[in-house]
């Protein structure tokens, strides 16, 4: 090997089984199936108003959920982390139902009003985690030894990488911790 290639390291096995997942895709597909009788019986015995015990409960809850997962989005985002795309994608989710249930539950006039405005920032929000959910995701790991002094290091012999690009070591070293200082990882990897 010249000084020019790079490694070949081998791609760690995370995929299931083809049997796991198409399992796993049944279940989810009956799922749907079976939810619609379920959704008549809703319609047919919910009352059409309830009068509920912990309202303000329920609604901070949701925003605490939606805050949490826009902190853990740009947490994991900023340390080039894949896992963002997960928090990501179920940010989305939280600000589609917080917009749901503001416009469904309010009143008319006013209420629906400010509901409905609600409801635009909460779909910007949601757009822009599906945006970085499907995102290919390369622009801030680059740049991360720039934004992040110490965040280069000497991974397998090459300062080009990142210790985020690189999760693990070679075989005869100890796995590095993501999220470890930079010194800690200097020690694990000599």
């Amino acid at each position: 090997m010249t000084g020019t290639e790079k490694p070949r390291t081998k791609k760690p096995e995370t995929e299931k089984p083809a049997a796991h997942r198409g399992w796993a895709l049944i279940a989810l597909a009956a799922a749907a199936v079976l939810l619609v009788p379920w959704m008549v019986v809703l319609a047919m015995t919910l009352p059409g108003s309830t009068k509920v015990d912990n309202w303000p409960l329920a609604w901070i809850g949701l925003d605490v959920l939606m805050a949490a997962g826009c902190a853990a989005t740009a947490l994991l985002g900023l340390l080039g982390d894949a896992r963002a795309r997960l928090t990501a994608s179920a940010t989305a989710s939280v600000a589609v139902l917080d917009a749901w249930f503001d416009i469904t539950t309010a009143g008319t006039g006013a209420p629906l009003a400010e509901a409905l405005l609600c409801a635009v920032a909460e779909a910007a929000l949601a757009g822009a985690c599906v945006h970085l959910a499907l995102g290919k995701g390369r622009g801030r790991r680059r740049n991360l030894g720039a934004a992040c002094p110490g965040a280069r290091q000497e991974a397998d012999g090459h300062p080009s990488r990142t210790r985020h690009e690189t999760l693990t070591a070679p075989a005869d070293r100890q796995p590095l911790a993501i999220l470890s200082s930079p010194k800690d990882t200097r020690r694990q990897g000599s």
